[in-house]
């Protein structure tokens, strides 16, 4: 990368790449320390943070520390900036819309194919998890586990991490609040069945840790889904090689105000992911602020 190139922007974080400064302001309550490494012409980035987020039980103010490089918005640690080309952005663009399978061409079918293919999820590059892994203490299960909390959503019991029971609850509030008023909203809330977050497993078909692991992914399943597809592993598994051409009316959704609020707290839908995940949010402000 230039080191003074049109990516480049002052702020008070400093004269760092525009993208940086997104991630930063995304999570404030992080400190980072950042200068141009000239060894390997990349940013280096000094990151603390609080060990405990939101927990009033805890005595004691310890931090957690981590270094990692920028690496084109990847953030990863100097011993893995050989291997970049394995590791997508942090911060790609979301697509707040969901593709309409009617507008598909035969070579959008099989590109969506051959992404959706066991082989290519086995090799294919993916989030890297250095940041989140400082940022959640997801080390391990152990290690995490001390952060994940108990709580209810929409009155269905849950476990999340703690750094987001803020904004789940004023997604809830929100939502709540709505549907006082909403009586379709209030149906769509009464129709749920249940609100999983926490679990610590990988990705299907990879070696990657799924965001369920950071707590900081939600399921929200309906009471029944009458038919609806949900999952495009179970359309798969249900309708072969033509999973990608579920109809969208014909999938279940928790309705666009819900999702809408969910985005204005930070979370993205899986909805809108061309490997369809309707039941499916995540904690990602990254994706959905604009800075």
């Amino acid at each position: 990368m230039m080191l003074y190139d049109h990516e480049m922007r002052f702020s008070k974080f400093g004269f760092y790449p525009k993208k940086l400064i997104s991630l930063m302001r995304c999570y404030p309550d992080v400190e980072y320390k950042a200068h141009f490494d000239l060894s390997v012409w990349d940013w280096e980035i000094y990151l603390t943070a609080n060990i405990f987020e939101n927990r009033p039980d805890q005595k004691y103010n310890a931090k957690k520390h981590a270094t990692l490089y920028w690496a084109d918005g990847r953030m990863l640690p100097r011993s893995e900036l050989s291997n970049k080309s394995k590791y997508w952005s942090l911060q790609y663009k979301y697509n707040d819309s969901t593709p309409d399978p009617k507008n598909f061409t035969r070579e959008d079918i099989e590109r969506i194919k051959e992404f959706g293919s066991s082989e290519n999820r086995k090799n294919q590059a993916g989030s890297p998890m250095f940041f989140f892994d400082f940022l959640y203490s997801a080390r391990s299960r152990i290690i995490i586990e001390d952060h994940v909390v108990k709580t209810s959503f929409l009155g269905k019991k849950t476990k999340v991490h703690e750094r987001i029971v803020p904004a789940l609850k004023n997604v809830e509030k929100t939502i709540l609040k709505a549907a006082a008023t909403d009586s379709e909203l209030k149906a769509i809330v009464e129709s749920f069945g249940s609100a999983d977050a926490y679990h610590w497993r990988e990705i299907r078909d990879t070696s990657r840790k799924s965001f369920h692991s950071y707590g900081i992914a939600l399921d929200i399943l309906p009471k029944k889904l009458k038919g609806k597809a949900i999952y495009w592993s179970w359309e798969k598994d249900r309708r072969g090689e033509k999973w990608m051409l579920t109809p969208l009316e014909e999938r279940w959704t928790p309705g666009k105000k819900i999702i809408k609020i969910f985005e204005n707290n930070g979370f993205i839908w899986g909805g809108n992911w061309i490997i369809f995940d309707c039941m499916h949010f995540e904690y990602h402000p990254e994706l959905v602020n604009k800075f």
